[in-house]
């Protein structure tokens, strides 16, 4: 499902670290910057209480956004949240500019189904290693998926899923496998519990470890 996400933001005519703390002690807005598309970069201060909200939803990572800009409506990808080393806040936020016309590479979020009925660990006692939480994507703006999957339901004791296993949507394509089958590493691994290892686990961990599918 196609998530709507709206800010607003203003120019920000002052510039640097003085600036953004200042903006940050009126607690109303986010320093942040919008560049590409043969653009000048725009430096912006977006609604704080908007944006904090936003960013609680996977989804927004893999979403277009709309800026509007003093009226100007543009229309953007995240690229980088800049965070407070130990407060839970936003120090700046960067936005890239998006053209229906040209592909994107961006970061997407995998999801892991039926994990409470995997073959491996329910049937089996293995235990499941999740060794990738997201993938780079490229595709047109308007074919971003929200997430990928993968079905672990079936995974056995010793089995990997690599990122050659997971169903893409049309339009979209691993940014890791344009650069040949050595790039074909392991997401997801079923292997026995710490302590009860065998051969067959531990080809199992070096399958997943390896990028070299070529027979040797």
């Amino acid at each position: 499902m196609k998530h709507d996400y709206n800010l607003t933001a203003v120019v920000r005519s002052e510039l640097g670290k003085g600036a953004s703390r200042r903006l940050r002690r009126v607690n109303e807005r986010v320093a942040a910057i919008i560049y590409g598309g043969n653009v000048q970069p725009t430096p912006i201060a977006i609604d704080k209480p908007a944006l904090y909200k936003m960013v609680e939803e996977e989804a927004f990572f893999s979403s277009i956004i709309n800026i509007d800009v003093e009226g100007k409506t543009e229309q953007v990808v995240v690229r980088d949240l800049q965070r407070h080393p130990y407060k839970p806040v936003i120090t700046h936020a960067d936005f890239m500019r998006v053209s229906a016309n040209e592909e994107i590479t961006l970061t997407v979020q995998l999801h892991f189904a039926n994990e409470e009925s995997c073959k491996g660990v329910k049937e089996d006692g293995g235990v499941l290693h999740i060794l990738a939480t997201d993938v780079e994507v490229s595709c047109l703006p308007t074919n971003i998926p929200e997430y990928l999957e993968l079905d672990v339901g079936a995974l056995g004791l010793g089995d990997t899923l690599h990122l050659s296993d997971i169903k893409m949507p049309a339009g979209v394509s691993l940014v890791s496998l344009g650069h040949g089958d050595d790039h074909n590493i392991g997401v997801v691994t079923v292997t026995r519990p710490a302590g009860g290892a065998g051969e067959d686990d531990e080809a199992a961990a070096a399958d997943a470890g390896n990028t070299d599918n070529s027979p040797e």
